[in-house]
């Protein structure tokens, strides 16, 4: 019998599993022209249920990549929250209506959602416009990584061996594929097999929550707020609205142990509660109002909380896992977390495929999302007690009071926008005072300037694209002051030497760098041909801190960044974090931070 042909092939990044996380790596990698590959082992994508929540800094993060407009477009906006909590007559009755989203600095202040089918579709059709498509009914079967240091260390090696099966191939086809690869990245699930491969463990606990959720058309109803985001802490148990896209809504409903619990396995049994017992629960819960379904679910399911984390995140900087493959928790924030990870991940394997970063960059992603995760975690726990522990009553004194419950609702974490990431070789922790607003390890929050040649007003965060390049922001202050000016040309002068980051990291025709020019002055009087020319390399990258033509906004970025008159380097990661702040007298402090984490060109 003929030995079946085996194909090998190469490959800088291999992705194994096409969920948000795999997704949002690939169409990452792709947009870095890096030679990615995914693999999934589902025939077909993703067209109802799973995730739906989008929060304010994932929407940031999708508008760098040029992707947040057709989100924004197909999605429903949350714009209020509101509470409820029994009432003395035994039902329940509302407490509170607040703002959805509270971080002050959230350019886009609502959540949205949208089934995940469709968010995954805006990736899909981002990569496959970028020639990259998801290899469908393919597994992986074997995974080995070299022991060799040598090998290991160096990045233009294959290190990585994989053993790839497709499931829709005949017998006398062949199935199997060895794929050598420079960087693994699992996107596989709460079940990950990249991580179940690799021995990674993931420690925490199943918690006690058990909650069913239904997709459906918005029913009939005299709830007030259910289209609003609303939670319901009744005594009858918790009940979550979350208003969808094209009049769809999706209910989440705590349900008892004795009705979805196998007593024999202690499992979860869905065939023991169907849609239509999940819904007869939350009504139960909603006295005194009323749900009347008008047609079919169109997706349900029954899930108990687990909150774990992985152990590890990677490799020896070599394989990689992502999303609920490394942390598992409440559906209510899994995607987003799924997202930030790979957009974390993205630009430090592109920068290292491409040459310009040294392998110990990719060590930072562990730290950088693993106590995000950790942080996460905490969270989700004392919010999940919160949701199903019994309110505050009269009969019950040691219950969840309203203000409690809302307090720890109106945070920054659950946006996203309070991710900080600690000090390390990609963030440095010097010269916080020069700009206080940019808080170092944080992303930049969002501001308006006017362009210096118009008087066009940019929002700064769209500056900012994820093109895998270092910004660098330069505020000199009011040039027009000839101290002022003295200083920022010596400035220039010292990123001008050959030894300094600007020069020593570059080669013909491609700069890893983008400088953008910030300076105070008057739309009416600023001349952009005063600036020395290294600030002013486009017209279209000198930006002034005024107010618009109509004198409605602006005016107050420097303010708002907490910039002073003697101005800042401001250094931006690939990912639109601050990695280092700088005196303009003192470039030398931005070399030595490239320096951390950059490679120097091969002639």
């Amino acid at each position: 019998m003929p030995v079946p042909f085996v194909c090998h092939s190469e490959v800088d990044v291999l992705i194994i599993g096409a969920g948000p996380a795999g997704l949002m790596c690939a169409n990452a990698l792709a947009n870095a022209r890096v030679n990615v590959r995914i693999v999934d082992q589902k025939a077909v994508k993703l067209t109802t249920g799973e995730g739906d929540g989008i929060a304010p800094r994932t929407t940031e993060v999708l508008q760098s990549y040029g992707l947040a407009e057709r989100l924004i477009k197909e999605s429903c906006q949350l714009h209020l929250a509101s509470f409820y909590n029994p009432s003395s007559t035994g039902g329940i009755e509302l407490t509170n209506r607040t703002r959805s989203v509270t971080a002050s600095s959230a350019r886009y202040p609502f959540e949205l959602t949208l089934h995940q089918g469709a968010i995954q579709d805006i990736f899909l059709d981002s990569m496959t416009s970028l020639g990259v498509k998801v290899e469908r009914s393919t597994i992986p079967t074997s995974i080995e990584l070299s022991k060799d240091e040598n090998e290991l260390t160096d990045p233009t090696s294959y290190p990585v061996r994989v053993v790839l099966q497709r499931l829709d191939k005949s017998e006398d086809e062949p199935r199997e594929e060895i794929v050598h690869a420079k960087f693994v990245v699992g996107g596989d699930g709460a079940h990950s097999w990249i991580r179940k491969q690799m021995n990674i463990t993931m420690d925490g606990e199943q918690s006690d929550a058990i909650w069913g959720v239904v997709d459906m058309v918005t029913p009939d109803t005299d709830f007030p707020d259910v289209r609003n985001k609303a939670l319901v802490h009744s005594n009858h148990g918790s009940v979550i609205f979350v208003p969808r896209e094209q009049d769809r809504i999706r209910v989440y409903i705590q349900l008892e142990d004795k009705d979805v619990i196998d007593p024999v396995t202690g499992r979860v049994d869905k065939e023991k509660m169907g849609p239509e017992q999940i819904l007869a629960t939350a009504q139960r819960s909603l006295e005194p109002y009323k749900l009347i379904r008008k047609s079919e679910f169109l997706w349900w399911t029954i899930y108990s909380v687990g909150q774990r984390v992985a152990s590890k995140f990677s490799i020896n900087n070599r394989v990689f896992i992502a999303g609920d493959a490394c942390h598992t928790h409440s559906p209510k924030a899994g995607m987003n977390a799924s997202i930030n990870d790979s957009h974390n991940l993205a630009w430090k394997i592109a920068l290292v495929v491409r040459g310009w970063a040294d392998m110990p960059l990719l060590s930072t992603y562990e730290p950088e999302r693993r106590k995000f995760a950790l942080d996460l975690i905490a969270w989700d726990k004392m919010w999940s007690t919160l949701c199903c522990s019994k309110p505050l009553t009269e009969q019950n004194n040691d219950g969840v009071s309203p203000e409690h419950f809302l307090k720890t609702f109106q945070t920054d974490f659950t946006s996203g926008i309070g991710i900080h990431y600690s000090p390390s070789i990609a963030v440095n922790d010097r010269n916080q005072e020069l700009a206080s607003g940019l808080v170092l390890g944080k992303r930049v929050p969002p501001c308006k300037f006017m362009r210096a040649a118009d008087a066009w007003p940019f929002e700064l965060q769209d500056l900012l694209p994820s093109d895998f390049l270092f910004k660098l922001l330069v505020f000199t202050g009011d040039f027009s002051d000839p101290l002022q000016q003295a200083r920022v040309e010596s400035m220039v002068t010292d990123i001008r030497k050959p030894k300094s980051f600007l020069n020593r990291y570059a080669s013909p025709g491609n700069s890893r760098f983008d400088i953008f020019t910030i300076s105070k002055g008057r739309k009416e009087t600023f001349n952009v041909f005063l600036l020395p020319t290294l600030l002013r390399s486009h017209w279209s990258k000198v930006f002034i801190d005024d107010t618009d033509p109509t004198g409605t906004f602006g005016g107050d970025g420097y303010s708002c960044y907490g910039v002073g008159p003697e101005g800042a380097l401001v250094a931006v990661r690939p990912d639109g974090y601050v990695g280092a702040i700088a005196p303009l007298d003192r470039v030398g402090e931005l070399d030595a931070y490239f320096a951390s984490f950059m490679k120097i060109p091969r002639n």
